[in-house]
C-alpha cells in the first residue's frame, strides 16, 4: 500500500510549510527581513512500464509508460531578495539600504556577518554597533563632543561640534554585494555569513557596482506580505488534512482486505 507512505511524506511537507509561514508572520516587525518561501520536489518514481516499450502483441510501441510516485520531498527553503518599505524614524544612526546590499558586521571570533538591519547604535567608546554591540566594519567612532551626525547615500559619516561650524568626516561606511546572496547562511540577530554557494562578499561604497543606497533616519521594514501568507497558511492546513484523509482511505482499505475470508 504505497498510499500510506506517499500520504506521510506530504504530511510531513505541508507540516514544514507551516513552520516556515509561521517564522514569516512571526517576523512581520523584525528590521529588513526577508520572508522565505518553502520549496519542494516529486521523489524518484518506480517503473512499471517505461514509455517507448515494445508491445509483445503487435509489435507497436507504447506511447506512454507507467510511472508511479513515490511521494514528495523538501528541494530549499529560500529567502525572497525583495525590498521592504522605508519606515521615517529620525534617528542620526538609523540608515535604511534602498537597494541591495549588505552592512558588514564584525563577530566578536573576527568573522565577518552581514545584514540589512540599519538600526545602529553608539556604544560606552562612541563605536558604531548593532543592537546586539557588534562592531560595524570599518569601524568608525564618534567622538563624545559630537552634537549630531549625518551620514550621506554613499555611506561617508560627518560629525557636527558646537565649536566649529563645519563638518568633520569620521569615516565611511562600505557596503557588501554577493553573486548569488539567496546562499548567504542565516546566523539569527538579522545578520548572515557568506558560503560557498553565495560566493565571496564584493565590498565596495554604497551606490557604486549595482549596490543600493543609505538613508538616514529611515529603516527598512520586514517584507513580509500578511495576507499572502495567511492565505498560504491555509492552503498548507488544507493540504495537510487531504493526505490524511489519503492515509485514512489506505488504512481502510487495509481493513477491508484483512476481513477477507
Amino acid at each position: 500500500m504505497r498510499a500510506l507512505k506517499i500520504a506521510a511524506t506530504g504530511m510531513s511537507a505541508q507540516q514544514m510549510r507551516v513552520e516556515v509561514i509561521s517564522n514569516n508572520l512571526s517576523n512581520m516587525s523584525t528590521t529588513g527581513y526577508n520572508a522565505r518561501r518553502a520549496e519542494f520536489s516529486d521523489l524518484h518514481y518506480q517503473q512499471l512500464m517505461r514509455a517507448g516499450t515494445v508491445n509483445a502483441n503487435d509489435g507497436t510501441v507504447l506511447p506512454t509508460g507507467v510511472q508511479l510516485g513515490l511521494g514528495v520531498r523538501p528541494a530549499a527553503v529560500s529567502m525572497q531578495l525583495a525590498q521592504g518599505s522605508l519606515s521615517a524614524t529620525g534617528g542620526d544612526l538609523d540608515v535604511a539600504i534602498e537597494g541591495s546590499g549588505y552592512l558588514e558586521v564584525t563577530l566578536p571570533s573576527g568573522q565577518a556577518a552581514y545584514t540589512r538591519d540599519g538600526g545602529l547604535k553608539r556604544n560606552a567608546e562612541g563605536l558604531i554597533v548593532t543592537s546586539d554591540g557588534f562592531a560595524v566594519a570599518p569601524e568608525i567612532t564618534i567622538p563624545n563632543d559630537a552634537r549630531s551626525i549625518s551620514i550621506n547615500g554613499s555611506g561617508e559619516v560627518y560629525a557636527y561640534f558646537a565649536d566649529n561650524a563645519g563638518a568633520q568626516l569620521l569615516g565611511q561606511f562600505t557596503m557588501a554585494g554577493f553573486t548569488n546572496a539567496k546562499g548567504l547562511e542565516a546566523i539569527g540577530s538579522n545578520m548572515f555569513v557568506e558560503t560557498e554557494a553565495s560566493g565571496p562578499a564584493l565590498v565596495t561604497t554604497p551606490g557604486l557596482e549595482g549596490l543600493g543606497a543609505l538613508r538616514q533616519g529611515y529603516l527598512e521594514d520586514s517584507s513580509v506580505d500578511a495576507v499572502r501568507e495567511v492565505t498560504e497558511l491555509i492552503e498548507a492546513q488544507r493540504g495537510y488534512e487531504l493526505n490524511a484523509k489519503v492515509i485514512t482511505a489506505a488504512d481502510q482499505m487495509l481493513g477491508a482486505t484483512t476481513q477477507i475470508r
